[in-house]
């Protein structure tokens, strides 16, 4: 059996990768993901989902290696983690009725068998009208403060949309497992 090698410390990812039912290990990949200036939100998923994968597989050229990178956009601007509750309610507040935009990027990059495969997958998420009292209670309850967007899909989170529209629902937590699981079939891993 392939190794398989997840290029990221995120508990988020590494949860999702084990609904697959594979075995494998995490390695953190040591990647700068300041965009360039002229980078698109798409262009900067896919450079940080294949460099985070690229980094570990030179490293170990027989094992399949997964990077996988999530941007959320909102107006044309990528929204970062808020890192702490005044910016978390911050950004729900901005959020209240508006739509944004996730971009999951996934590669899949194993140098020995020659495979290297990316897919992006976009996840539309639309929030209903959100009360000042409901984003502070959310947050106490989930405190999403080291996610993109200020909420947990996997969590509560699922109270503040009025829709969520994806061909691939996992995506939204970080690793877009039908588009991964499909990778590593066409590489006959």
């Amino acid at each position: 059996m392939n190794q398989l090698i997840l290029a990221s410390s995120s508990i988020y990812r590494q949860q999702l990768l084990k609904q697959l039912g594979f075995e494998f290990t995490s390695i953190k990949p040591n990647v700068d993901e300041s965009p360039d200036p002229q980078e698109t939100p798409i262009d900067l998923v896919k450079r940080l989902a294949n460099d985070k994968a690229k980094i570990i597989a030179i490293d170990h050229p027989s094992a399949f290696v997964i990077g996988s990178d999530q941007i959320a956009v909102f107006e044309d601007q990528i929204i970062g983690k808020p890192l702490s509750f005044k910016s978390a309610k911050e950004q729900l507040t901005k959020f209240s009725r508006n739509t944004i935009e996730f971009l999951t990027g996934v590669s899949l990059i194993c140098i020995e068998e020659k495979v290297c495969e990316y897919q992006l997958s976009r996840v539309t998420v639309e929030f209903r009208r959100l009360t000042e009292l409901e984003i502070e209670r959310y947050l106490s309850l989930d405190e999403p403060f080291d996610c993109a967007g200020s909420f947990k899909i996997e969590a509560h989170g699922i109270r503040l949309f009025e829709s969520v529209k994806s061909d691939d629902p996992t995506s939204l937590q970080g690793l877009p497992l039908i588009a991964l699981n499909r990778m590593l079939r066409n590489s006959e891993f």
